[in-house]
């Protein structure tokens, strides 16, 4: 079988590999650049779950896999900052992360055709009413799209990007890399096999498990990150209306007081639907919002997560997390768990009967249960506790009839030990995004795409 020669290819299809391949055209046109996905195009993604609202367990999801990667069908938040969402500005400095991510915001803009998006800006008044309450609220500002607009913006980057000459190619899931001569042989699950100069591996948080491989093939060091396991929270949105109409997304700490662990709230979802995510058949609740307004529901949602962080000698963080959520889906029947918190703290599983009688309907049809059987005692007692401590700012989230779906998970397990600043692993070979271990968020993934095209471009030297 032929071998296709490219200058740099981008394995990788989400914001980060967008902007990388953006950034690299506008450097140097006659460059030759493919970007792999393997998942589909973006037009052609759609979740099947349909009216149902249950998942049917694609081999290939298409809410986290495929153009525009997982961020796609996000409700398009951007955190015009560094305060959080990864910790870009740990590395490379606060001055230069912020003007790579107002570039990513610049770029956004001129293909948002559909909408203005809105900006919601910090507020002093929420943050002291959370620290008289021993929480801390991580404030600033973020620029909100909105699931449909992100959508429309998404595809309208891919389109120009396209039309510039880059090669486009869904469904080629890169299994292995191998180096051959000055640059490397890049192998496909179809049988297709790629050679270039340059890589950018940009497989986001659902790639784990390839940047493992690829460091373990080429004695790269890795380091444990840690992981976030818990729940997603849905209940009435007018509960929370006080912080969402002000600031739009609430991400808040709590130190819980039982076992001093660190606990947070994001990715609120004002007016949102909860939904269901497969990656690599495990089925994880998430959460969306529209900006349209008859998408809007009368619900919001947000997730609580516990952090974990491992010492030695265990080093499988990621196959814990996992462990959980299949065990999650063993008892729901292959689907997340849906249970009230009443019920929760009354140590009683929910039913059907009274799921029916709640006056928060689910947005997902999840499986009716118990996720005291499912997470360990001490994430159970994290997150019940930081409900509690959340119901003092917004009276009426520790209701009995919220909702929460079991589990959510992020993992942050692989972290690469770089070579250099230009988030360099081996010669010409780079890694961004989600997978880095650096990102958790739309905005700083893509400052690292745009960040790294210039590094390889020679335009930034990043030693």
């Amino acid at each position: 079988m032929s071998v296709k020669n490219f200058d740099t290819v981008i394995i990788g299809g989400g914001i980060g590999g967008l902007m990388a391949a953006y950034r690299l055209n506008l450097n140097d046109p006659s460059m030759k650049i493919a970007v792999t996905e393997r998942g589909n195009t973006l037009e052609k993604r759609s979740c099947p779950a349909g009216k149902n609202k249950t998942c049917v367990h694609c081999k290939i999801c298409s809410i986290t896999s495929g153009f525009a990667g997982a961020g796609a069908f996000s409700d398009g938040k951007f955190n015009l900052g560094t305060a959080y969402g990864g910790t870009l500005g740990e590395e490379l400095g606060d001055d230069t992360a912020n003007h790579y991510i107002d570039e990513v915001d610049d770029i956004l803009t001129e293909y948002c055709t559909s909408g203005e998006p809105q900006v919601y800006k910090s507020n002093d008044e929420l943050k002291l009413k959370c620290l008289q309450n021993n929480l801390r609220l991580l404030d600033m500002n973020v620029k909100h799209l909105g699931t449909d607009n992100n959508y429309l913006t998404m595809q309208n980057l891919i389109d120009n990007i396209e039309q510039k000459g880059i090669e486009l190619y869904p469904f080629y899931d890169c299994v292995s890399v191998e180096k051959s001569g000055n640059g490397y042989i890049l192998n496909f699950a179809n049988g297709e096999r790629f050679f270039t100069k340059n890589i950018i591996i940009a497989t986001g948080r659902s790639g784990a498990n390839f940047v493992a491989d690829f460091c373990r093939s080429f004695d790269i060091p890795m380091r444990s990150n840690h992981i976030d396991i818990g729940v997603r929270v849905e209940m009435k949105d007018i509960i929370w209306r006080e912080f969402s109409d002000r600031i739009y997304e609430p991400k808040i700490l709590y130190k819980t007081k039982t076992f001093e662990d660190r606990c947070r709230m994001f990715c609120f979802n004002k007016g949102g639907l909860v939904s269901a995510e497969n990656n690599h058949g495990i089925i994880t609740a998430n959460g969306h919002s529209f900006a349209q307004a008859e998408k809007k529901t009368d619900n919001c949602n947000f997730a609580i997560l516990s952090s974990i962080r491992f010492t030695e000698p265990f080093n499988q963080p990621t196959e814990y997390a996992e462990s959980i959520s299949r065990l999650a889906n063993m008892i729901g029947k292959g689907s997340v768990i849906v249970q009230r918190f009443g019920d929760l703290v009354r140590g009683r599983r929910t039913n059907d009967h009274r799921l029916s009688q709640n006056t928060v309907i689910p947005t997902l049809k999840a499986t009716a249960g118990d996720i005291s059987l499912v997470l360990p005692h001490r994430i159970l007692t994290n997150i019940i506790e930081t409900i509690y401590a959340l119901d003092k700012v917004a009276p009426g989230t520790a209701n009995d009839d919220t909702l929460l779906y079991g589990c959510e998970s992020k993992y942050y397990s692989i972290r690469p030990i770089f070579k250099n600043k230009k988030f360099e692993l081996v010669d010409n070979v780079y890694i961004i995004g989600d997978g880095s271990g650096i990102c958790r968020g739309l905005s700083q993934s893509g400052a690292m795409g745009i960040y790294v095209a210039d590094c390889i471009s020679g335009k930034i030297d990043g030693q």
